[in-house]
């Protein structure tokens, strides 16, 4: 279920010729099938162009994280013009999201991760540990608050995609529980619920 591109605003101007409600109409429906979740869509634009035998639509779209994706085609209908159009619209936004994703995605050859080498003089590898060394007590090295989210679990793995963490507690919007999905050794994601 898409929730993230619900009713952007969708500014259309019409020119040498007077827009119908059937074009507004149409327009407003076809933007609001483009069902992606990323980029979100802050505004749409919408210039459609009338000419002799000439019909141009053109369509850019403002989205989130100055991101503008922008098609234009030209058709003997209008209504054929702006199927094109969002069309190829929908191919761009898939194409970027792609390409998001395969940017951010872990590389094999970074998976391994080398420690620096220390050596140590003699007379300290020989001493015995006292009981205090042990079993040293635990601490708490970094404490970090997070704003728990409510995501489906599609999105929740593409937030993790963006982020540097290791893991991301949501709670899923589906099953109305709380997981923690995360990044295997294989590249693979999995989910744990407590």
């Amino acid at each position: 279920m898409q929730i993230k591109n619900v009713n952007p605003p969708i500014n259309i101007v019409v020119r040498h010729e007077t827009i119908t409600d059937a074009i507004r109409e149409f327009v407003n429906k076809k933007i609001g099938t483009l069902h992606l979740d990323y980029p979100k869509i802050m505004e749409a634009r919408v210039v459609l162009d009338v000419q002799k035998n000439r019909h141009v639509a053109e369509i850019i779209l403002f989205c989130s994280n100055h991101i503008t994706i922008d098609a234009s085609t030209e058709g003997p209908d209008m209504y054929a013009a702006i199927d094109q159009t969002i069309s190829k619209i929908a191919r761009r936004m898939r194409k970027h999201k792609t390409r998001l994703l395969k940017k951010y995605r872990i590389k094999p050859e970074d998976t391994i991760k080398h420690l620096d080498e220390k050596v140590f003089a003699h007379d300290i590898l020989d001493t015995h540990p006292t009981e205090a060394e042990i079993d040293p007590e635990p601490m708490i090295i970094h404490r970090e608050g997070i704003k728990l989210k409510t995501l489906f679990k599609e999105e929740a793995i593409m937030e993790l995609e963006l982020s540097d963490r290791p893991f991301l507690v949501f709670n899923n919007a589906r099953r109305s529980a709380l997981q923690i999905v995360y990044r295997r050794g294989d590249g693979d994601y999995a989910i744990i619920e407590p």
